[in-house]
């Protein structure tokens, strides 16, 4: 069981079963290209492509889109985040998958409105992994310049492994959680989902 492995080991198995989704593996490298400030692809592809592999599912299976965020807090336009966004549709067309680009610099700028709770300003991308709804999606990667791969995880590995969805109560509502919770436990049934602390 990958999650009771010692920590290099844990990392060795998440490249290994990362890799395993081709769709990914393309969409890390053409990430690359753009060469955006402090990005990652973060969150349900990752965890996902890990439940998938674990269970025994197609690598790619049930995996809505892919989340790739960076940090440039020098231009918090919209006009600039869209430019980027622009690119990306170019760098990442032919792939069988949405690729959902985010300035995390701005979205203490419009998450109130979307989700009804105030968003302090980030000062980094890992501070909005950070924020996720639920510490299992707290997860980035990227890969570095000479090709190594950068990861991070603020709570480990062990949770994505042994399938447990535990909520992180620091900025997303509840409902955020319990929703993503359902929609995730239907299409893996062997996820454990904890409750919303009381």
């Amino acid at each position: 069981m990958p999650g009771r492995l010692p920590l290099p080991d844990q990392l060795a198995a998440l490249r290994s079963a990362l890799s395993r989704n081709e769709v990914l593996t393309a969409v890390l490298a053409r990430a690359s290209a753009l060469e955006l400030p402090g990005w990652y692809v973060t969150s349900g592809c990752l965890f996902q492509t890990v439940w998938n592999v674990a269970t025994g599912r197609p690598p790619a299976g049930g995996i809505k889109d892919y989340d790739l965020f960076y940090f440039d807090d020098s231009d918090l336009s919209w006009a600039a985040e869209d430019a980027v966004i622009r690119a990306g549709r170019e760098v990442f067309a032919g792939l069988p998958a949405e690729v959902e680009i985010r300035n995390e610099a701005r979205v203490h700028l419009w998450y109130e409105e979307k989700f009804g709770v105030p968003c302090p300003p980030y000062d980094s991308t890992e501070a909005a992994i950070d924020s996720f709804a639920a510490t299992t999606c707290c997860l980035g990667v990227r890969l570095e310049p000479d090709g190594e791969w950068r990861v991070y995880a603020p709570h480990g590995l062990s949770d994505i492994y042994n399938l447990v969805l535990r909520p992180n109560p620091v900025l997303a509502p509840r409902e955020v959680y319990e929703t993503k919770a359902r929609r995730w436990k239907g299409e893996w049934p062997e996820l454990t989902v904890l409750p919303w602390p009381d």
